[in-house]
This record gives C-alpha cells, sequence and structure tokens, in this order.
C-alpha cells in the first residue's frame, strides 16, 4: 500500500467510505465486515455470509467467526480514533460468549479503555437485536507500532 495510513484513513472518513481501509484487512472482506459511523461512534456490521454459519442444522454463526470480528473491530477502531495510527499487533484477546449467535447481521462498537504510546486497551461488544442483549464481549490488548 503506498498510502500512508493516517492518509487512508483520513480519506476514508472524509468520503465515508470504508471499502479501501476494509481492503487494508483483507480478513474484514472475506467475512463481510463493514464500518459506519452514528451518533454513538463507530458501528461494525458483520454480514450474514454462508461461510460465517458455523451450524447449519441451528443454524448459528461460528464462534470463530464472531470472536475475529470482534478483534478485527477493536483493530480497525483502535485505527480510526489514534491520533497517529499505527497498524496495531495483537497481545492478548479474551472473549466472553453470552448467548448464540443466529444467522442475522451481527454488530460491535468498541470502546478504547487506555491508549498508551506503545499499548492500547480495548473492550468490544457484539449484539443482534438489542444493544442491550449482547451475543459476546471482549477485550483486547494491542502493541502499538511506529506510525506507517
Amino acid at each position: 500500500m503506498t498510502m500512508k495510513l493516517k492518509q487512508l484513513i483520513e480519506s476514508s472518513k472524509l468520503q465515508d467510505d470504508y471499502s479501501a481501509l476494509l481492503d487494508f484487512v483483507p480478513y474484514a472482506k472475506f467475512i463481510g465486515v463493514t464500518i459506519t459511523q452514528d451518533k454513538d461512534g463507530w458501528l461494525f456490521t458483520l454480514a450474514t455470509e454462508p461461510n460465517n454459519i458455523g451450524n447449519p442444522i441451528t443454524p448459528a454463526l461460528h464462534g470463530g467467526v464472531i470472536a475475529g470480528f470482534m478483534e478485527v473491530a477493536a483493530a480497525l477502531g483502535q485505527m480510526l480514533t489514534s491520533q497517529h495510527p499505527t497498524i496495531p499487533k495483537i497481545i492478548n484477546f479474551s472473549i466472553d460468549y453470552i448467548r448464540a449467535a443466529g444467522v442475522k447481521p451481527t454488530y460491535a462498537r468498541c470502546s478504547i479503555v487506555r491508549q498508551g504510546k506503545r499499548i492500547a486497551n480495548i473492550t468490544v461488544l457484539a449484539w443482534q437485536k438489542d444493544e442491550l442483549q449482547p451475543i459476546a464481549t471482549a477485550r483486547a490488548h494491542f502493541l502499538l507500532g511506529e506510525e506507517v
């Protein structure tokens, strides 16, 4: 990628089109992540792709896809909110599955708990119908590198 990350993020925000940023994270594109901004901040959406189904009998989303979606949301959330965006490298990720996730649009929102010069601590909440009834919560720690 020839464009610097900061320029890519600023351009995405200005145009309200995050497809180029999602191209920067191929797994996000693969599972069908989209980004929008509303009055509460960044909203990440996971599409109902057939490849995201873990149990076709129930049917339910695959737990690994949910975890991957939440990790991607945390990384993108950090990049979108940082004054000096870097490519975050995961240190650890902990997820609590609260209820089964049906095959329907899934949403996530991140909160930056603390962001220093080297480490970021982020929480993520994922839900489907109602934000007050989450399907999973997660905590992520990222190592922040040099600006790209």
